[in-house]
């Protein structure tokens, strides 16, 4: 490890992380847009000159694990001081479209010590269909403006060429313009505090540090991967469907744990797809990050080090690791997910203790937008919580974010001022959670009314295959997608899980998300929860 002792090593790793919170801080304050404002559909990171993570705000796994690719690629084009790099093609760096990253030098005396990152999903970055996450893309081209790594900012100053380039091809260019300068003041902000706490502590110890907190988190993580049995454990799941066909897309995994190491390997996987579910290979890799550090320790501080005992494998072509210009913007959201799922159910035989039953294994993601665009149009994006799997330890949470998304709901009040939308209901879906000794966490009830013609975009899976319960546990609920029609007489109709679809004003759609897998034997299950459960179905009749 770096000479640095223990005392200064958890200063600086607590201020390190300070500066990546406080940058999300300032993202979140100063957008505009209610996905970013509201929801957090965002995330802010620190790496170092060589472009190592070394801090993150606890912001979205699926941004953060993929952001060194980012970093990577933005290092090939010879970063200068006072430059802003902007980019979202998920073949450059990025992960997909609406997740736009904006890449700074943190420069100190004109010496680049680091670099800020922000990553931020934009309500909308054009394509052909409002919201940029339409359900049958076929390439790439359609979902949106493709941007390889372009200089924002040079030596200070914004081009403006670059920047109306961008606003041209999105709908609510100002919404979309405030949002961008959002991430700039962002990465502005880290600069200011790293050159204050070279001020502070002194330039020699703040860059030894860098190597030290990666140290520690490393020594962390090969410490946690020795308790591990060694051995390979295999695992397979599906995806339902790419929003070109509904045939069962296979993800298959083998996770060999062997000492201090573990290597992931996809072969197996299924070739890339006609549909918009492949993911970039920084997606499949940030899902293996994130349940990596479930089944070790998530105290441990996440930087470079947590990643450098991980080695993945996926072939080339694949489902997850797509040659362009395939399209991909399920793929971030919800083949993350299910990369997710497959990894964790490989990990529960080398450490079921640690594995919880699935959890609805989806974001649930609804995309509305107005068929205007324009200053006087509209894009509404949201993700949807559900329930969390059964743990040894107790029951899955109801109503949250599982997996590889971490973001909030848009409240009703900020969604009805915002859009011309209204909220019917929105609810737990009572006994949606699989039984169990404890059981699966509840899913959701969200119904919004449209009211003006627009066009309506769902991302969704755990629409079929229920998510598993485990250790006798039952599954839990799958999903479903319901739209009712404004006309008086007319039968409501279940939607497909990936669909996009042109509505008229009046039209409501109600997304029921799924329930988390039980944990255990229902016959196990403490009489006092059976009565607590009890109780809830009788509320739920009455209601």
């Amino acid at each position: 490890m770096t000479d640095i002792d223990a005392i200064t090593l958890e200063i600086m790793r607590n201020q390190f992380e300070s500066v990546a919170e406080e940058m999300g801080q300032v993202l979140i304050t100063s957008s505009y847009s209610p996905n970013i404002k509201e929801r957090r559909d965002c995330s802010t990171a620190l790496f170092d000159a060589e472009g190592r993570l070394l801090a993150q705000a606890e912001h979205i796994p699926v941004h953060l694990g993929a952001m060194p690719e980012a970093v990577t690629t933005v290092l090939e084009y010879d970063p200068e001081p006072g430059d802003v790099f902007v980019l979202n093609d998920p073949f450059e760096g990025g992960t997909h479209l609406p997740d736009v990253t904006m890449v700074s030098p943190l420069t100190v005396d004109d010496e680049i010590l680091g670099y800020a990152v922000s990553r931020a999903h934009h309500a909308d970055v054009g394509g052909m269909t409002p919201g940029s996450m339409p359900a049958g893309a076929r390439e790439i081209y359609q979902e949106g403006l493709r941007l390889p790594p372009v200089r924002l900012v040079t030596a200070g100053e914004i081009n403006d060429d670059v920047l109306s380039l961008l606003l041209a091809n999105v709908r609510n260019p100002s919404e979309r313009r405030a949002d961008i300068r959002a991430q700039i003041a962002a990465n502005e902000r880290a600069e200011e505090r790293l050159s204050d706490l070279i001020d502070e502590h002194g330039r020699k110890q703040v860059v030894a540090s860098f190597d030290a907190v990666m140290d520690y988190s490393r020594d962390r993580v090969t410490a946690e991967l020795r308790d591990l049995p060694d051995g390979e454990y295999r695992a397979r799941d599906v995806l339902e469907g790419d929003g070109v066909t509904d045939d069962d897309i296979p993800i298959e995994v083998s996770v060999t744990v062997d000492g201090e190491s573990i290597h992931v390997d996809f072969e197996g996987t299924a070739p890339q797809v006609a549909g918009n579910v492949n993911a970039p290979f920084a997606v499949a890799k940030s899902a293996v990050y994130f349940v990596v550090r479930c089944v070790t320790d998530p105290e441990i501080p996440p930087n470079q080090g947590c990643y450098d005992p991980i080695d993945v494998h996926v072939p080339e072509g694949s489902l997850l690791n797509p040659a362009p210009p395939a399209a991909v913007v399920g793929g971030n959201v919800e083949t993350s997910q299910r990369v997710t799922d497959v990894v964790f159910t490989a990990f529960a035989a080398a450490a079921p203790e640690r594995v919880p039953a699935q959890g609805q294994g989806t974001m649930n993601n609804l995309t509305i937008g107005s068929r205007s665009g324009g200053e006087d149009g509209f894009t509404y994006y949201e993700t949807i919580a559900g329930g969390f799997g059964g743990r040894a330890s107790g029951d899955g949470m109801d109503g949250v974010q599982v997996g590889m998304t971490n973001t909030l709901n848009t409240p009703i009040e900020a969604l009805e001022a915002e859009y011309p939308l209204f909220v019917e209901r929105y609810g737990l879906r009572e006994n949606s959670g699989g039984r169990g000794t404890y059981r699966g966490g509840l899913g959701i009830v969200r119904s919004v009314t449209v009211e003006t013609d627009a066009t309506v975009s769902l991302l969704t899976e755990r629409r079929r295959v229920a998510p598993k319960g485990v250790a006798g546990g039952e599954d839990g609920t799958v999903g479903k997608n319901v739209l009712s029609d404004p006309e008086p007489g007319d039968t409501d109709e279940t939607l497909p899980a990936k669909v996009t679809r042109d509505v008229p004003s009046g039209t409501t759609i109600t997304v029921f998300t799924p329930g988390g897998g039980g944990y255990g034997d229902p016959a196990d299950r403490n009489p006092d929860d059976i009565e607590r459960d009890l109780a809830d179905e009788k509320l739920s009749e009455r209601s």
